[in-house]
């Protein structure tokens, strides 16, 4: 089994497992339908194409840099103003870098890190209008997924992806979001809707899957946060207020 490893970033995202009517919410995190969808895309695969082979991958995704969610109005009318539609508020995640990955076996992993480094369609992170800010290609590994995002190794896992100037903004000791698919047997910690049975439009169908939290925890060497030990503003104070020696 081999892991395809992907970086997801660009100025907006919007992963959505609950919009409904004027309200296109985000989650703060990929979802696996949004993430099986770019890669079917990568692949040339319409909308009304099968997808089964796709539904077995492992997935999870790590945060590397959370960003923050913004919120924009859209609305849409033909150019007669016969038809307008009605103000929709749609949410998304401002530069925000994740770090997903996706398990299979050895010719499923490798056939999509062929496609994503060449894609048949646009790849976009949500929605057509969040292009990815570079390919999302990052590596394929042979570890499981639940290796490769906890680790930080080159060789191993996954490097922390997140912005120099973001990583300059926090502290020395970082922890670092993971979501990912609960292994056999392993308690879950939510059941979350968004493995994609169908993109067909006439006939979107979307199924369950269990996931689990984990963390990632690295040392910051650029962090602008270090603690300096050395130096304590009292100490003169102290010294001013001893005793003689003699």
């Amino acid at each position: 089994m081999k892991t395809l490893v992907l970086k997801l970033a660009g100025p907006l995202q919007a992963w959505g497992t609950d919009s409904r009517f004027a309200y296109r919410h985000t989650d703060p995190h990929p979802s696996k339908s949004g993430v099986i969808g770019l890669l079917a895309a990568a692949q040339g695969r319409r909308r009304s194409d099968s997808i089964e082979d796709l539904l077995g991958l492992r997935f999870g995704i790590r945060r590397d840099q959370p960003g923050r969610v913004i919120r924009d109005f859209h609305t849409a009318a033909r150019p007669d103003r016969s038809m307008v539609q009605p103000l929709t508020y749609r949410y998304y995640l401002s530069d925000a870098v994740f770090a997903a990955a996706v398990q299979g076996n050895d010719d499923l992993v490798e056939g999509l890190a062929k496609a994503l480094r060449q894609p048949r369609f646009p790849l976009y992170l949500g929605r057509r209008s969040c292009p990815p800010a570079s390919p999302p290609f990052v590596a394929v590994l042979t570890r499981p997924v639940s290796e490769v995002l906890t680790s930080t190794a080159r060789e191993s896992g996954v490097p922390w992806l997140a912005s120099p100037w973001w990583q300059r903004k926090q502290p020395v000791d970082v922890h670092l979001d993971i979501v990912r698919d609960a292994d056999p047997g392993e308690l879950e910690h939510d059941r979350v809707r968004d493995v994609p049975l169908s993109f067909d439009p006439h006939h979107r169908r979307f199924g369950t899957r269990s996931v689990v939290t984990d963390v990632c925890r690295l040392t910051n060497d650029v962090s602008r946060r270090r603690v300096r030990t050395s130096h304590d503003p009292f100490d003169m104070w102290e010294k001013a207020d001893a005793p003689d020696a003699d």
